[in-house]
This record gives structure tokens, C-alpha cells and sequence, in this order.
């Protein structure tokens, strides 16, 4: 008897996108009413994920955290909220946590029917509390579509709120309910849990940079005096301590903090920054600036909360009243008496640090990303700097003196630039005569299929002519260590023959007035150096350049850093390069398995050939997230119960309903009672059920005083998830003892048995023996690697370190650490040929870290490079000495 599967909403909302999707695909061209496609809720969301949230790739993906931090932001600004948390899970899955009200859970009527109105608020476009001004006067939030886009684009979101003096639960996933509203048990807390997936079926990026959302969160953290924002990344473990990666971002000055931060390390004009603020015309303006004595400038602009990147009507206001300020202000002290015009505007800003944050009701953004404030507030901003620097100018005059001086030099260096600047200007397209005679050129005319090498070194430069493909890569040697251009000027800096050489070569210009991305020659710049002390070096002097005088290059992806093999591994004859130490990890243990056979269980059970290499692959899987879940229970045999007693089979294997009833936890309560004298635990609690979430728990008090607990709250974290799923998959393999052998069946019986298994599992008769066929058996050589009786292992955790430790006998292992060590032909398959290289794009993610770690490392401060170097000093691998 035939059943027929009932819909989900899930399923409806696909159905309509791909409805959307066929429509224009219909026979014969027409274009009637039938190609008129109405979508539905959240279909269009899926269906065109760009035009919600900017685009599908990594910046997209942060996007959808940025949405649901700035609800919890705006509850901060409405005072409701003091705490956020916001953490990244090994799986690549995002919690955000407030201290605020908490989403509505009352119903709401929508067209004629009773909805909680957490899931409008969810899965409604263009539904939310921030049309009506008198609950949230000033927000970040105007369209009422971000929360509803991140669930909509999400596999799975979970939302927990606190409110009314109960825990509320919902499910959702890909826009949908998939359970409904649950009244929970009491609670006294106040907030916001939401837990969200990306999905991968719509996302070409998954990963979340943590740099990418610490500069967004510290960002916040600043805009919101007092604001406390925490960002865990469980995917990493800090060294010194053991624990995830965490930082708390809480600045009590605001504005005024940040600018400090992105000075730190720099030498300022004036030790305090100036710092204006005030609400006029209904705009609350909050404008914070310091000059130091560098030659670039930073500025940070803000509407709202949102990092207006592209500025926007409040930076031009600001830039206006600048320019026009200081020029007053040099007139009236008279600076000017050998300036033979007022300063630009580039003059004055030389140097400048300031941070612009204006909050206004119901602004104008240009999309729903929100990258340029067009609300027309230019002339409030311009008057209030006007009169609020220029009064500080006037009863400051030897700060004032100290900024003018600093335009009127950067006015005269500017000429002299000008000048230099005309020797590294490019003839003509065509014309090679203005290029750098040891620049060695491609033949390709169209700048996207050319590549360009900055080599190391005139050696590594001429191996590297040797080994390229002459038609679309280009060599430029550089000779020793480039100019510091952190500690130089324009005209200083243009004068160094080495980035002369490389501006000429680029032919996009430099400097403010010439820089033109698109007259780029070539469209990847990849730092080719080697892999030791002096080539890191050269690589951050090209960083240095490449991030203070073309940071356009770097934002459009242009440049990239070579990755030359770290290892070779030889053996008679074979050689293989890899790439890093996780592959060489890899390839050892299949040099390992080679032959090898493990017998595991009472029963001597046994893995070999491919099954073998399989196993220790998700061996090694398991063995990771294992030792990440041990971190939180810090007792291997604890670990291994939890894991033993919970996984089932399956994908995603901790199941809730597994503690909503004691039975699992009394195992594990036996469990804990059994090692509990072994391991000196102070207490094993009984089975407690948590009325608040409903649902069971145990906890033990180990020898040190901590309390840990087996919980839903454990089972349900990524890497809990991550590692009872293995489990799942290799549970039988992991029962012990294991003997280790080598078999004695010649390489072809082997490679017949193996195809006949695999023949087998495709329900396909047993061709691979039959005669004639290639893999037909014939006598060979016995695959035997020793003669020794079987090594005997307790654990699969030794089994796979003898594994590791036998695949790396017999072989040659080189390090390389200079590009030198390889021939032109090595260069060329390793680094440089297109199909099997690989290259790692440079991409700006965190500007304020950058503009910390450039200045520190590449500065005139000695003292914080100096702490900086102590504080990570035992941090450093692979030191040259």
C-alpha cells in the first residue's frame, strides 16, 4: 500500500523557489501570465539570498551574524540589554546570547490567524518592533527583514527566550517552524538564545573568520559606552591556558577609546583626543580625533551602529568642516606666511585618526546592507565641527600649532612626491620601455590571466624565470629587504630603486591623486619568499607597502603569498612533496597501512587496504573532537563513557529525547561511580531533572574542586555532536585489544580481494577475479614488512600514534626552507604551475587589528614590539637559530 508524504513548510518554501527558478525555462518563449511568479513568505529570501544580505559568500555568511547581534544591540540602546555573547561552535554554527527583554511570545492575528509572535517576527518579511518609534527610537534595524533572512538562509535555527518568568523553545530550519512555540519550566533570566547553521546549499563560503567578527563586535563594544561583548571561539584553543579562544570587549570612554586603540603603539601630536558631542536637528553626534605622526590616515565612519564603509553624507560633512576649520585656524595663528595656497584636504587629514558615530531616527541607507548613510545630515555635522573644533583650535593654539605644522609639511612633501611619482608613471599599454629592466615579463596583454612573482633574491628570482610559463607570468627579483615604508615618507619612500621598480612594474600608480586600481597589469600579485626568518621578514616589509599605499589591491583580492612545499619525502626513487603538516600526517598513514592489517575485538575482527586507510582517517576525526570535548570534562574515561553511552547512529547523533528521561543518565551515573575512587572525584551527584528546560542531568565534583555535568547543555555543543557521530561510525572498531600485523598476500591478491569487496557492496557479481580481467592474480612479490610477532595496542588512540610513528621509517624527510634548495623544474610543479600550486589570498578583515599588529611590529615603538615579542615568544614554530 502506497503512502503520501504531507509537506512541511520547509518543503513548500523549496518547492517555491524552484517553481521561481524553472519558470523562465518554459518551451517556446512566450511570456504570458503562466511566467508570472508570486513567491511566497520566505521563498524569495532563498531564492535571491544577494539582495538581502549582500552576497552568498564570507561576506554574506557574517552577515547573518551582524543581523541578529544588532537586534541584541539595539535592545543595549533602548537600555534593556547590558551582555552579549556571541559564539563560534567547531561546526561552524553561531550562539548569540542577550540580557535583553526577550522576543515577544504572545500571539499576534495575522490575516485571521493566531501566530506566536516570535515566529512573525521569524518567518515574516518586513515584521519587527522597529517601525514604531516609541519603542525603539534610535536602531540599527529600519526594514524588519534581517532576523527572518538569517533563518530563512539557515539549515537549522533555534531561538530560547526568557520572558514572563518562563524559558520558551522553537525549532526552525530553512525559514520554517519545525515544532511548535514551547512553554518551558520557570526561569528568572531575561533574554535572547538564538543558535543558527548557515546553509551550505546556498553559502559558497562556511567558515566564520574570527578576525571578521572580533573588529564588528570591538566596534560595537566601542559605539556603546559600557556595552559588554563577549566573542568565544571554540574551534581554537588558546596555548597558555588550555581553554577556547575568548576576548571581552567593554570600553567605558567610548569613541574616545577607540581612537587610543588604533594609536597604540604610534607617536600622537596630542596626548588626549579631541572629542565632540551633541544632538542637534534630532542627530545625536559623537566625533572622537587625534593626529599622529604617521603619513597615511584612518577613519572610521558610523550611522546607527553600522560601519557605513563607504561613508556616506556624515563623512563628507565632517571632511568639509575640516579642511575649512584648520585653514581658519592657520590663517588667525599665521602659519602661512610661506604656504603659497590654503591646505587640501588630503594635507590636513595626513595623519588623522577619527571615528564619526551619528544615531538618527528612520535613516536612509543604500541597500539593505547599509554601506552609505544618504540621509542629508551633511550641513548638521559640518556646523557642529565647525564650532566645536574650531573652538578647541582657539583655546589650544600650541595643539592647533602642532596639527597645521604637521598639514603644511605634508603639503610640501606632497609637491615633492608629485615629482618622484612622475618617474614610476608607466609610457604606454604597450610600451615596455618604462618597465624595470630586471622585470622579466609575460606576453599576455589582458591584465586578469597575468600573474606577476615578487621573488626573494636575484637566485630564486633566475630559478624562477627558469621554471615559469613565459606567456602569462611575470618575474620580478627583488634585491635585499625593501624600505620599511612604515618609517618613511611619500618622497622617501618613492626614492628606494627596489619599490620603484615594483610601482613601475604594477603600472597602477600611487598616491591619492594617480592610484587607479583597473590600470592593474596584472591580475594576481603573488610574494614568492622563502620559508625562513629573512623571507618572513620581506614578506611583511611587502605587507607593510601593500597595506598602507595600495590597500584597494588587497581588498580586491589581488594579492596573494606563494605556498612552496614544506616537506619531501624520498624513498629509492619516489618522491612526493607536500604541502603542510596535516597532509603529511595523512600521507604517513597511508605509507603505513600499506600492508598492514589490524585485528580488534574478542572476536579478532580485521581492517585492511582501503578499509584500513578509512578507518584511521576517521579514526583521526574522532580522536580531534574527542580531545575537544575532554577539555570541557577533563577526564579521559569520563569522555570515553559519554560517548560510549549517547552515540547513536547517524549524522547528528545527540538526541534531546535522550535526556528527557533518567535511563541514559543512570548509566552514566554508574559509570562516574565506577572511576570515581580511581580518579579521587569529591562527588557524583544523582539525576537531577532541570524543571527550567526540562530535562535530566549529572554532574561530578572532580579532585581539583570543579564541578562538571553531563547535560543536554554538553551533548548539544558542535563538537559533542561532531564526536558522538563518529563514534557512531566506528564504534565496533574502537573495542580493544588490537593486534597489528602485516599481511603475506602478494600486492595482487590484494588488490583482487579488495576489488571483489568493493564489487560486492555494489551488488555486482564477482568480475574483478574473472580471468583475463586486470586484476586476474598472478605470483609477485610477498607485501611483508617484518617478521616480527603481532603488536599488541589497548587503545585505539596508541594504534593510531604506532601508525603515524611507522609510516615515517624508511623514508628521507626534507624540510625546505629556502627557495633556493629547488630546481627550476621543482619551483615550477611545486609553486608555480596552476593546477597543482596553492596560493593564499591576502584578504582585510579586522582593519584595527591590522593597524595594531603593523604598527607594533613595523614602528618606531620599541617597547610594545618588545612586549609583543615576550608575551608570544613560546607561541613560535619552526625558529630559525
Amino acid at each position: 500500500m502506497a503512502t503520501t508524504a504531507i509537506p512541511t513548510e520547509t518543503d513548500l518554501l523549496t518547492q517555491q523557489a524552484d517553481t521561481a527558478a524553472e519558470a523562465p525555462r518554459k518551451e517556446g518563449g512566450g511570456y504570458s501570465a503562466e511566467n508570472i511568479t508570486v513567491l511566497e513568505g520566505l521563498a524569495a529570501v532563498r531564492l535571491r539570498p544577494a539582495m538581502y544580505i549582500g552576497s552568498t559568500g564570507e561576506q554574506g555568511l557574517h552577515h547573518l551574524v551582524y543581523e541578529v547581534v544588532d537586534n541584541s544591540v539595539d535592545e543595549a540602546l533602548g537600555g534593556h540589554a547590558t551582555r552579549i555573547d556571541v559564539t563560534i561552535h567547531v561546526d561552524n554554527s553561531i550562539t548569540v546570547v542577550d540580557d535583553g527583554r526577550g522576543i515577544p511570545v504572545d500571539d499576534k492575528v495575522i490575516n485571521g490567524e493566531k501566530m506566536p509572535a516570535v515566529q512573525v517576527v521569524l518567518t515574516m518579511l518586513h515584521a519587527g518592533g522597529k517601525f514604531d518609534a516609541s519603542n525603539y527610537k534610535v536602531s540599527g534595524g529600519l526594514h524588519g527583514v534581517g532576523v527572518s533572512c538569517v533563518n530563512a538562509l539557515s539549515e537549522e535555527f533555534d531561538v530560547e527566550i526568557w520572558r514572563d518568568g518562563f524559558a520558551w523553545e522553537q525549532d526552525y530550519s530553512k525559514g520554517a517552524p519545525i515544532s511548535k512555540l514551547r512553554k518551558m519550566g520557570p526561569s528568572k533570566r531575561k533574554g535572547t538564545k538564538v543558535h543558527f547553521l548557515p546553509d551550505k546549499s546556498i553559502f559558497t563560503v562556511t567558515e566564520f573568520s574570527y578576525d571578521t567578527l572580533a573588529q564588528r563586535l570591538r566596534e560595537l563594544a566601542f559605539l556603546n559606552k559600557g556595552l559588554e561583548i563577549h566573542l568565544t571561539d571554540e574551534r581554537t584553543t588558546d596555548t597558555k591556558t588550555g581553554e577556547s579562544k575568548h576576548q571581552e570587549f567593554k570600553y567605558v570612554g567610548g569613541i574616545a577609546e577607540f581612537i587610543k586603540h588604533l594609536n597604540k603603539g604610534k607617536a600622537v601630536l596630542h596626548e588626549k583626543p579631541i572629542y565632540m558631542e551633541a544632538e542637534r536637528d534630532n542627530v545625536a553626534m559623537e566625533i572622537a580625533l587625534q593626529y599622529n605622526d604617521a603619513y597615511s590616515e584612518t577613519v572610521f565612519t558610523f550611522a546607527n551602529n553600522i560601519n557605513t564603509v563607504d561613508g556616506g553624507t556624515h563623512l563628507s560633512g565632517f571632511k568639509t568642516a575640516l579642511t575649512r576649520t584648520i585653514n581658519a585656524a592657520g590663517q588667525s595663528l599665521g602659519l602661512f606666511k610661506d604656504v603659497k595656497e590654503n591646505l587640501s584636504g588630503d594635507d590636513v587629514r595626513e595623519g588623522l585618526v577619527v571615528v564619526i558615530s551619528v544615531k538618527l531616527s528612520q535613516p536612509q541607507f543604500e541597500g539593505q546592507t547599509k554601506g552609505k548613510l544618504n540621509s542629508d545630515i551633511a550641513g548638521t555635522v559640518q556646523a557642529f565641527v565647525n564650532e566645536r573644533l574650531g573652538g578647541f583650535l582657539e583655546q589650544n593654539p600650541s595643539v592647533a600649532k602642532k596639527i597645521i605644522n604637521k598639514a603644511i609639511d605634508a603639503a610640501r612633501a606632497r609637491e615633492a612626491a608629485r615629482k618622484a611619482r612622475d618617474l614610476t608613471r608607466r609610457k604606454g599599454a604597450l610600451d615596455g620601455g618604462g618597465l624595470p629592466g630586471k622585470l622579466a615579463d609575460c606576453s599576455e596583454r589582458q591584465p586578469d590571466r597575468c600573474e606577476l612573482y615578487l621573488v626573494e633574491g636575484e637566485s630564486a628570482g633566475g630559478t624562477a624565470k627558469q621554471g615559469r610559463d613565459r606567456k602569462f607570468q611575470a618575474i620580478l627579483p627583488l634585491k635585499g629587504k625593501i624600505l620599511n615604508v612604515e618609517k618613511a615618507r611619500y618622497d622617501k619612500m618613492l626614492g628606494h630603486e627596489e619599490i620603484r621598480a615594483m610601482i613601475t612594474a604594477l603600472g597602477c600608480g600611487i598616491g591619492k591623486d594617480d592610484f587607479d586600481a583597473t590600470k592593474l597589469r596584472y591580475g594576481k600579485l603573488i610574494l614568492m619568499t622563502d620559508a625562513d626568518v629573512d623571507g618572513s621578514h620581506i614578506r611583511t616589509l611587502l605587507l607593510t607597502f601593500f597595506f598602507r599605499h595600495m590597500t584597494e589591491l588587497i581588498k580586491r583580492g589581488h594579492v596573494y603569498i606563494a605556498q612552496p612545499p614544506l616537506y619531501r619525502i624520498k624513498k629509492g626513487k619516489f618522491e612526493q612533496y607536500i604541502k603542510d603538516d596535516r597532509e603529511y600526517v595523512s600521507v604517513m598513514v597511508k605509507r603505513a597501512s600499506d600492508g598492514m592489517v589490524i585485528r580488534y575485538g574478542d572476536g579478532g575482527a580485521k581492517l585492511e587496504g582501503s578499509a584500513l586507510t578509512k578507518y584511521m582517517t576517521q579514526l583521526n576525526d574522532y580522536l580531534g573532537f574527542f580531545d575537544k570535548v575532554l577539555k570541557r570534562l577533563r577526564n579521559e574515561e569520563v569522555t570515553q563513557a559519554f560517548a560510549e553511552i549517547f552515540a547513536q547512529e547517524g549524522k547528528d547523533s545527540a538526541r534531546r529525547v535522550d535526556f528527557e528521561s533518567p535511563a541514559k543518565l543512570e548509566a552514566m551515573r554508574e559509570r562516574l561511580q565506577a572511576v570515581a575512587k580511581t580518579y579521587q572525584f569529591k562527588h557524583v551527584s544523582d539525576v537531577v531533572l532541570d524543571e527550567e528546560h526540562r530535562v535530566y542531568s549529572v554532574n561530578f565534583t572532580d579532585a581539583q574542586g570543579a564541578v562538571r555535568s553531563i547535560d543536554w547543555t554538553l551533548a548539544s555543543t558542535a563538537e559533542s555532536r561532531q564526536m558522538l557521530g563518529k563514534h557512531a561510525q566506528i564504534r565496533e572498531e574502537l573495542k580493544g585489544p588490537f593486534f597489528i600485523e602485516y599481511s603475506t598476500k602478494t600486492k595482487a591478491e590484494a588488490a583482487v580481494e579488495e576489488a571483489e569487496e568493493a564489487a560486492s557492496e555494489e551488488g555486482v557479481a564477482e568480475t574483478a577475479s574473472a580471468p583475463g580481467t586486470a586484476l586476474e592474480a598472478k605470483p609477485g612479490k610477498r607485501v611483508s614488512k617484518a617478521s616480527h610477532d603481532p603488536v599488541e595496542k589497548k587503545t585505539a588512540r596508541e594504534v593510531f600514534e604506532y601508525v603515524i610513528e611507522q609510516g615515517r621509517k624508511e623514508y628521507q624527510v626534507q624540510r625546505y626552507k629556502g627557495l633556493g634548495e629547488m630546481t627550476a623544474p621543482q619551483l615550477w610543479d611545486t609553486t608555480m604551475d596552476p593546477e597543482r600550486r596553492t596560493l593564499l589570498q591576502v584578504k582585510l578583515e579586522d582593519i584595527a587589528a591590522c593597524e595594531e599588529i603593523f604598527t607594533t611590529l613595523m614602528g618606531e615603538d620599541v617597547e610594545s614590539r618588545r612586549k609583543f615579542i615576550e608575551e608570544n615568544a613560546l607561541d613560535v614554530k619552526n625558529l630559525d637559530i
